[in-house]
């Protein structure tokens, strides 16, 4: 079996933090039973770049349970759990390129590793694996049925090739899903962003004036946790719609040419470039936090940050400071990478169960129906989507109510009124 991992004598702890995320996951352990005893995936070879977390191993053994050959490898360079990727490969016997901190070439050189076991179906976290595919390993795509993506990011990627015609096979986009953005991206962001930016730092948020770039359900979670726990919420905003929503939720609302002059920790989640820049930079507050929890290293421009500074040291763990020559001290989290992954491990795994299970159930469907797609990004099917929050509420013991068919008949007819 091949296999790029730090060192497989992490396995034994690694297998125990599998095993500890899985009692947050019944949704997907659910899945995972039913597709062992149908061999759901059998045939199948799936080529996921991912974040290697303890959650997204629960992911890769369902899919292996079902009967897929699965290789993984990391989505992003500092997102690894190197016990995690030992235990996979050791424990489970699941192909995994992946090393935490490994260089740029590296990193592709894992994403090839992925691509030349020619899989049917990827699972993508960003983009990475299918643009690397349409742009280097066209080699592959004659096996390829379908994909699906994970985040907004890749999502916007794929629909940007599907728009210049370039897409060359099926996409589901899960981060779509209402059982995914809804609360991955809201909850799971929210509280493991903070997460990251308190074990990195042990600063008290309590009364900082604490900026968040961009208000989509990931800047939502943020804004939501970061006002929990007593901080004074700024949001900036390129979209009126969504300024006006943070405004009515509470929050105070302005331009980041003013929030940079006032903000004390600021996070860029807008998955945009240059987010925060050179203007801001000299704007700040001596000793201001900056971090980033988009996809891509690229919302904090650290070039900038660079050229602006006398010399920069690590302080701490995932915390380097940045002595600027006006004299100030600029304090950069997670070298500007995903900081829940950078200095955490992020997202909780119960908001995962649905996120993967989603992931799983539409491998499932494109086993079944990719060839008969066009190369479009599609939708989660509705039902798919429903089964997961069916399944998520029975496992936490919640019942609902079901319509009467005196209301499913009055919802359905246009002749009853007052």
């Amino acid at each position: 079996m091949l296999y790029d991992v730090k060192d497989l004598s992490l396995s034994e702890k690694g297998k125990l933090r599998i095993e500890w995320a899985q009692r947050e996951m019944p949704v997907l352990a659910l899945i995972k039973e039913e597709f062992k005893k149908n061999n759901t995936l059998k045939g199948y070879i799936i080529g996921c770049c991912l974040h290697v977390t303890t959650e997204t191993a629960n992911l890769m053994i369902t899919l292996k349970e079902g009967g897929a050959k699965v290789f993984l490898c990391a989505s992003n360079p500092l997102s690894t759990q190197d016990d995690v990727a030992a235990s996979l490969v050791k424990d489970y016997g699941i192909s995994v390129f992946a090393i935490r901190g490994e260089d740029r070439d590296t990193y592709y050189n894992h994403l090839n590793k992925v691509l030349d076991n020619k899989p049917n179906i990827t699972m993508d976290d960003g983009g990475d694996l299918v643009s690397t595919i349409m742009k280097e390993r066209s080699d592959v795509l004659p096996q390829i049925i379908g994909g699906t993506e994970e985040t907004t990011t890749g999502v916007i990627r794929f629909k940007s090739m599907e728009k210049e015609g370039v897409l060359k096979y099926p996409i589901i986009a899960v981060n779509d899903a209402m059982t995914k953005h809804f609360f991955d991206n809201r909850y799971g962001t929210g509280q493991s962003t903070l997460d990251g930016i308190i074990r990195a730092t042990n600063v008290l948020l309590s009364g900082k004036n604490f900026v968040v770039s961009g208000y989509g359900w990931c800047g939502k979670g943020v804004a939501m946790r970061a006002r929990g726990m007593g901080a004074k919420v700024i949001i900036t905003e390129i979209d009126s719609i969504k300024a006006i929503e943070a405004t009515m939720d509470g929050f105070q609302v302005m331009k980041m040419e003013d929030a940079s002059k006032i903000g004390d920790i600021f996070v860029t989640v807008t998955g945009n470039i240059n987010v925060l820049r050179e203007e801001h930079f000299n704007n700040m507050k001596d000793g201001a936090i900056i971090a980033n929890s988009g996809h891509f290293n690229v919302e904090i421009d650290i070039s900038a940050l660079k050229r602006l500074s006398s010399y920069k040291r690590a302080i701490r763990d995932s915390v380097e400071e940045y002595n600027l020559k006006n004299h100030k001290k600029i304090y950069l989290l997670g070298e500007g990478r995903l900081i829940n992954l950078a200095a955490a491990e992020g997202h909780p795994a119960s908001v995962m169960d649905m996120s993967f299970a989603n992931q799983a159930l539409s491998a499932e469907y494109l086993s079944k129906e990719g060839k008969k797609l066009e190369n479009k990004v599609y939708s989660v099917p509705i039902n798919i989507d429903r089964r997961i929050a069916n399944l998520k509420l029975q496992s936490m013991g919640i019942s609902i109510d079901k319509l009467t068919k005196e209301q499913e008949e009055y919802l359905s007819s246009w002749q009853m009124g007052t």
